[in-house]
């Protein structure tokens, strides 16, 4: 362990920081910016790419190229969260996460590198825990490779009525309701 780390983070809090990180893929793949809004504080940072700014200039910045994409799918795999060194991992109020991924990325035109590319990147995290909610703070999102990708449209457009949306007709919305509407019976 390095010496800047303080220990690993409580299973409780390591799963409520790991849940952020997937909600913001989720807001992310299915173009809902209010999701991704919620995985910060309102005053957070984000450097992503050629971006650096607050929570919403980044909103402004991302939500038109999601836009021009046809679809986005990020898979985060390895995720290591430390309490740094100085705070008490028992009671802790400061993370930082560091979260391996790989993300798919198809748009308008087809070929059009711009658009058609995977991505292998880190997320470098300081989150902040307040009122109970862990949430990002600051944001470095590494990129350590990119190389052209076809999502082969053809071949997915046979594969049946349940194909994928990037807004709230998704399969995942329509389940979430289906399943609120059961429990309320």
């Amino acid at each position: 362990m390095s010496a800047l780390a303080g220990g690993p983070a409580t299973a409780g809090d390591e799963s409520a920081i790991r849940r952020v990180l997937l909600e913001y893929c989720r807001g992310i793949d299915r173009l809902d910016l209010e999701l991704v809004r919620g995985c910060y504080w309102p005053e957070a940072t984000d450097r992503h790419g050629p971006f650096t700014g607050t929570r919403d200039e980044f909103i402004d910045w991302v939500g038109p190229l999601l836009g021009r994409q046809t679809m986005t799918m990020h898979h985060l795999g390895n995720v290591l969260v430390d309490i740094p060194a100085g705070h008490d991992v028992a009671d802790a109020h400061v993370a930082v996460a560091e979260s391996y991924g790989v993300a798919y990325h198809a748009g308008e035109p087809a070929g059009d590198l711009r658009w058609n590319y995977a991505a292998g990147f880190r997320y470098v995290d300081r989150f902040e825990r307040r009122d109970g909610r862990w949430r990002i703070a600051d944001r470095i999102t590494a990129i350590e490779w990119v190389r052209p990708w076809d999502a082969d449209r053809a071949r997915i457009a046979a594969f049946g009525e349940h194909l994928p949306r990037r807004d709230r007709t998704d399969p995942l919305y329509s389940t979430l309701q289906a399943a609120a509407v059961r429990e309320s019976a």
